[in-house]
């Protein structure tokens, strides 16, 4: 289901809300979009930028995966675990929506990017999936934060020691890259995700759901045919700065030498819709936490059976976790702690729960907590781990991975312990209309 089906759609469950009015780019699109955090809203008329519609929220709310994939949205998780599992090889198509309209005469200033803060470094593109291919494991998909600096380049946020990053150490000169905007879910899922490196996103994608691709038009990579923009470009050696901009925990990250990216061809629909995604907003944190949790699953399952995994909205989802398991022996709570960490590695604090609590509910899990946990035997915890560059709290310096410390909560209930003595008591059911006179 492309951008445009998703809209026809969410149309029908009233889930989409339309702005007709002229709106501009700088900042107010941003406060607006923000207003509306949770609903998918469309704008139709973009000042300066008649040519284009703006959509937002595609991926606010987990549910609006589920309407996109067509399944319930509790099956999620599963579907990822799945799609991890078993990657489907992409077909090729000759001819793309995405390549509609194809413009050699490069323009960056032509395209609506937002100005979403007055502390930005500028127009940020944020809902860019780029594609590279590396010289060693093949496509790779991920996505990289860029900066417009002029008409034809970009300042780009390429984390060390990653996919981007390693590929360009293998070439001499110039990397190819191609920035998809406007994909479907399906793309915005395996973007996130963090299969071996020998494992192609892009075939995630497309065992989640039918992901064609298409060449593109300068370079060997390629795109998810039914993109509505994709820019084809290469990463230079050259080097300028980048940011400040908001980060995933709503904290301003820092501005950093980083590479130029130049801009060779642009192609897009007719009509395109460019995807605002906004920076700290609920898309931003359910597609950098979601993801995370089959690869969370898939460790845990090595070493107990894991029931379910959730990366929480409080950690801003990416640094807290709670996982559920079934514990069947000793130890099984500290060996789920030490496989969450290594499933997801910006892992924080994890909290390790049995099936009857709910890890959806707060509440739940802190009850767990208070009435399971003795900090003295249930605590696992870590000096100086490898931690997240997003945690403002840890330890950066640059050219070094960033250090935290790291915390695990056995919550389960103590194994040889009674389970009915940790255990809510249930009070009986009654029909309220028996004992509540109606009018």
């Amino acid at each position: 289901m492309d951008v445009r089906e998703f809209l026809s759609e969410t149309a029908v469950t009233h889930d989409l809300i339309t702005i007709s009015s002229p709106i501009n780019v700088n900042y107010q699109l941003a406060n607006v979009a923000h207003a509306l955090e949770g609903r998918v809203a469309l704008f139709e008329q973009i000042e300066e930028y008649p040519d284009w519609r703006i959509v937002s929220g595609l991926c606010a709310d987990r549910r609006y995966f589920g309407i996109n994939l067509a399944i319930p949205t509790d099956k999620l998780l599963e579907r990822l675990v799945d799609a991890l599992e078993n990657p489907v090889p992409n077909p090729i198509v000759e001819n793309a929506p995405c390549q509609e309209i194809i413009r050699d005469d490069v323009n960056l200033n032509d395209l609506p990017i937002p100005l979403h803060l007055p502390q930005d470094g500028g127009h940020y593109i944020s809902s860019g999936v780029a594609i590279i291919n590396d010289p060693d494991d093949g496509a790779n998909m991920c996505y990289h934060r860029l900066m417009r600096l002029n008409k034809n380049e970009f300042s780009a946020r390429i984390i060390e020691r990653r996919g981007t990053h390693k590929a360009m150490q293998k070439v001499d000169g110039d990397l190819p890259i191609a920035i998809c905007i406007g994909v479907p879910q399906a793309v915005h899922l395996a973007a996130s995700m963090s299969p071996a490196a020998n494992i192609s996103e892009l075939a995630l994608a497309n065992a989640l759901a039918p992901t064609p691709l298409v060449k593109c038009l300068t370079n060997d990579i390629y795109v998810p045919a039914e993109a509505e923009l994709v820019l084809e470009g290469r990463i230079t050696k050259r080097m300028t700065d980048e940011g400040p901009f908001m980060d995933l925990t709503e904290t301003m990250d820092i501005t950093r030498q980083q590479p130029i990216i130049e801009i060779d061809r642009i192609t897009h629909r007719h009509d395109p819709i460019y995807h605002a995604l906004l920076p700290g907003g609920l898309e931003h944190k359910l597609l950098m936490g979601m993801p995370r949790e089959p690869t969370i699953v898939a460790e845990v399952n090595k070493v107990a059976t894991c029931c379910d995994a959730l990366i929480t909205a409080g950690g801003a989802s990416w640094l807290h976790a709670v996982v559920q398991i079934k514990k069947e022996r000793a130890g099984d709570g500290k060996r789920a702690i030490e496989a969450a960490f290594k499933g997801h590695g910006s892992l924080k604090h994890v909290w390790i729960v049995d099936e009857d609590v709910d890890l959806h509910d707060p509440a739940q899990v802190e009850w767990a907590m208070a009435t399971r946990f003795q900090a003295d035997k249930d605590l696992i915890m870590m000096e100086a781990a490898t931690g997240s560059s997003l945690d403002p709290s840890g330890t950066h310096v640059v050219g070094k991975k960033s250090r935290t410390a790291k915390a695990g909560f056995d919550c389960t209930i103590p194994w040889g312990g009674d389970a009915a003595d940790f255990s809510k008591a249930a009070y009986g059911t009654v029909t309220l209309e028996e004992w509540i006179p109606t009018r």
